[in-house]
């Protein structure tokens, strides 16, 4: 039972980390939105990342390049997006 809810708890931060990516976010932006709004402990969230990382090279060489690009979003921005995230994965969760 505990691989279960392990790999369901990774499962829901990788999908934290990939709503995260759809709002253009870095992964340390990521990192510190998640740490502070969601309790997750930063180095959870850097070794999914990571993983993600090692199976998308292709998409987080255009991700970083895209990045690299565009202004980063504000705090209050980031805050807005984490909350949206948050609220649409408990809403998800109670289904």
């Amino acid at each position: 039972m505990a691989d279960s809810s392990s790999a369901s708890y990774i499962h829901m931060v990788q999908h934290m980390i990939e709503k995260c990516l759809i709002f253009h976010m870095s992964k340390e932006e990521c990192v510190e939105a998640l740490s502070k709004h969601a309790n997750i402990t930063p180095v959870i969230t850097s070794t999914v990342w990571k993983e993600l990382e090692k199976e998308n090279k292709e998409f987080f060489k255009a991700y970083e390049e895209r990045q690299s690009k565009q202004d980063q979003m504000s705090e209050e921005e980031t805050n807005q997006m984490i909350q949206k995230i948050i609220s649409d994965s408990s809403k998800e969760s109670d289904d």
